[in-house]
């Protein structure tokens, strides 16, 4: 998986390519242990994403519970296969995905 984020002021974008599972998962959550603080607004952009497991789960679970104590989450260009996952899980009725 690769993973390219931008900061601008108090929102952190990050782009996911490739598969958030078990193996990869570890490297998303340091990346976001690492810079989550003073962020307001966070955004994944999951255009390039084929894949999301429980461990991708849970680590976006981890990460919208910071971000509502310190600001929004939301994400973006969700494919089909890994919107099916948060609909079966029921993160889809907590998280924001945008178009």
């Amino acid at each position: 998986m690769t993973i390219e984020t931008k900061r601008e002021g108090g929102c952190l974008s990050i782009a996911l390519e490739g598969r958030l599972d078990t193996t990869t998962s570890p490297e998303l959550e340091e990346s976001l242990s690492n810079s989550l603080d003073g962020v307001t607004d966070l955004v994944f952009d999951f255009s390039k994403l084929d894949y999301l497991s429980s461990a991708g789960l849970r680590v976006l679970l981890s990460a919208q519970k910071r971000m509502n104590s310190q600001g929004t989450m939301k994400l973006l260009h969700v494919n089909d296969v890994v919107k099916d996952v948060f609909e079966i899980t029921g993160f889809a009725d907590f998280l924001t995905i945008e178009p």
